[in-house]
């Protein structure tokens, strides 16, 4: 069984060793994943609720807003493409930089590994578990949550044998953390005084440490559970 505070030493002895590299790798981690989708998310939202408005106290807006909905609706399938095809490997890259790291000074071409490496088979595999948990989110929010840590080891599966198929990926990730979801919510849980510190500083603890900090012991919790 794992240590938490092992792993989070581990993780924090790979990140100061190879700072500045780790520092971007992350940002640009946390860039594509959290805040541009995020971004978008909330222009979605705020459009429709806008255009909702107007349709009600004029019906003659019924068709721009569905001319609008249908602009929007096409913006997001794109984005959506994007994801699937370039951010997902992407994320896969992050990943394999931060194992590789956890060994010797990982180098930025480490973010290429998915793209050069059984690209498809990559995607397939990110497509699949998007899939399979953004469906127990909409069913049930607590399953969704469980399915997120059942899949949560894909990118780091694929990431570090990519000749894996994506069916096989998403099981082995699913025997892996079978007995261990509640340790890495813990395990997460820890890093919330982080967090708060991170907010209250504009994010600027967060690009600079606790972000990369994370990343390189979310990697060590990784190599301690795959054993």
């Amino acid at each position: 069984m794992w240590n938490r505070s092992e792993v989070k030493e581990n993780g924090k002895a790979s990140f100061k060793r190879n700072y500045w590299k780790s520092v971007i790798v992350a940002f640009i981690y946390t860039l594509f994943f959290t805040s541009t989708s995020a971004t978008f998310k909330n222009n979605q939202e705020q459009l429709s609720s806008s255009f909702s408005e107007e349709a009600a106290s004029d019906p003659s807006f019924m068709v721009i807003l569905l001319i609008a909905l249908g602009i929007v609706g096409t913006i997001l399938l794109i984005l959506k493409l994007v994801d699937l095809f370039v951010f997902n490997p992407l994320e896969v890259g992050c990943n394999r930089f931060f194992l590789v790291n956890q060994e010797t000074d990982a180098d930025f071409p480490e973010l290429l590994h998915a793209f050069k490496n059984n690209y498809i088979n990559t995607v397939l595999g990110l497509f699949i578990r998007d899939i399979v948990i953004g469906l127990g989110c909409i069913c049930f929010l607590i399953p969704g949550f469980i399915l997120m840590y059942s899949y949560r080891m894909v990118p780091y599966i694929l990431a570090e044998d990519p000749t894996i198929s994506a069916i096989d990926a998403l099981k082995k990730s699913r025997a892996m953390m079978k007995g261990q979801k509640w340790a890495c919510f813990v395990y997460d849980l820890s890093y919330i005084g982080w967090y708060i510190l991170s907010l209250i500083t504009i994010g600027i603890v967060g690009l600079f440490y606790v972000n990369p900090y994370k990343q390189n012991a979310d990697a060590e919790l990784y190599r301690r559970i795959r054993g």
